[in-house]
């Protein structure tokens, strides 16, 4: 039981994690194309999208 509430506690910081990232993304003065690129990276690999992203996504 304890194991499900932390999965799912660490599921919400993800996803927390996720709209920021994708709210940073769009707001960036990266081109419209790159945008998109990075928010379906992040979408489809929500975790692996994210690191790559924080590594380098658009400043």
């Amino acid at each position: 039981m304890i194991s499900i509430e932390i999965s799912g506690l660490l599921g919400l910081v993800l996803l927390a994690l996720n709209v920021y990232a994708i709210i940073r993304i769009l707001q960036s003065n990266a081109t419209n194309g790159s945008k998109v690129l990075w928010v379906v990276l992040i979408l489809l690999l929500p975790l692996l999208g994210l690191i790559i992203w924080y590594l380098m996504g658009p400043k």
